[in-house]
Formats: structure tokens, C-alpha cells, sequence
């Protein structure tokens, strides 16, 4: 299954990247919405081989999952592979300069199944396939929007 959305934000490529890979930003919000985050390696700046592993219920049970920045190119990309006892996802972050205060951020993200309860949980996520990627989008937006508001206070 696999899920693409892309926004273009009010900012220049390397201020996007500086937030989009502001890793600690992004573990306090995971904690607060109730997902145990623990970063294994504690690279500062995060690089290829970064890695996290996480704790989080799914459907009322406990889940792990390990995240491994598998690629970052800076400023341009930054690809995550997650795998889980029954799953497996790769998402890929794309920055592309439009001009010299317009970037444009394009998330790929696909997921696919290791086992049978795996496999059940993604066809149930394809029957409502519609109102994820219209989710997905939104959120992006939203996050975008963000973005734009951080890069107007700092700069």
C-alpha cells in the first residue's frame, strides 16, 4: 500500500530541511500523543544509520517498531525504512528548490505486510484507501503550514 502527497512551502530548501530534521521536535510530539520513542544511536546531527525504536498501541495492542534513516542527502532527501514483527515501511522525504524562498516537500510512504494479521490489518486500510490518502494530504498540509509559520518567526 502506498500513500504520496506533496506541498510546496513559503521557505528556502535548506531552512525546510534544518526543520524537517529536527528529530527531537518530532519524539516529544510522538511522546505526547502516548508513543514510547528511544533514539539507539545518538548522532547529532542524525545520519544515515539513525536509528529508533518505538513502543505504541495499535488496535488496542502493544506494538514495536524499529526506524533506520537508511539515507540523507542533505538538503534534498531523507529516506526511513520501519519494519515491525508483522510489518514493513519505507518512507522517503523529497526536497525540491523552486526557487530561492519556495521549496517543495514531497513524502512517499509505502507499507507492506510480513505476516497474516499483517496482511488483514492492510486490506482493511485499503477498503477505507480513500479517506487515508485524503488524511495523509491534509496532514501534510498542515505540517507545511507549520513549516511556513516556524520559518516567518525564526528567519
Amino acid at each position: 500500500m502506498q500513500f504520496s502527497a506533496r506541498e510546496d512551502i513559503e521557505a528556502p530548501i535548506n531552512s525546510v530541511f534544518e526543520m524537517v530534521a529536527d528529530f527531537d521536535r518530532f519524539e516529544r510530539m510522538a511522546m505526547r500523543r502516548g508513543i514510547d520513542v528511544r533514539r539507539v544511536t545518538q548522532d547529532i546531527p542524525p545520519v544515515a544509520g539513525t536509528t529508533w525504536d518505538t513502543e505504541f498501541k495499535l488496535r488496542g495492542k502493544a506494538r514495536q517498531m524499529t526506524v533506520v534513516m537508511t539515507d540523507c542527502e542533505r538538503p534534498a532527501q531523507m529516506r526511513f525504512e520501519a519494519n515491525s514483527k508483522g510489518m514493513a515501511g519505507v518512507t522517503t522525504i523529497d526536497l525540491l528548490a523552486l526557487s530561492q524562498r519556495r521549496t517543495r516537500l514531497s513524502v512517499d510512504m509505502s507499507l507492506s505486510a510480513k505476516s497474516l494479521p499483517a496482511r488483514l490489518l492492510l486490506q482493511s486500510m485499503k477498503l477505507g484507501q480513500a479517506r487515508f490518502r485524503k488524511q495523509f494530504q491534509l496532514r501534510l498540509a498542515e505540517f507545511a503550514r507549520e513549516l511556513e509559520q516556524r520559518y516567518k518567526h525564526g528567519a
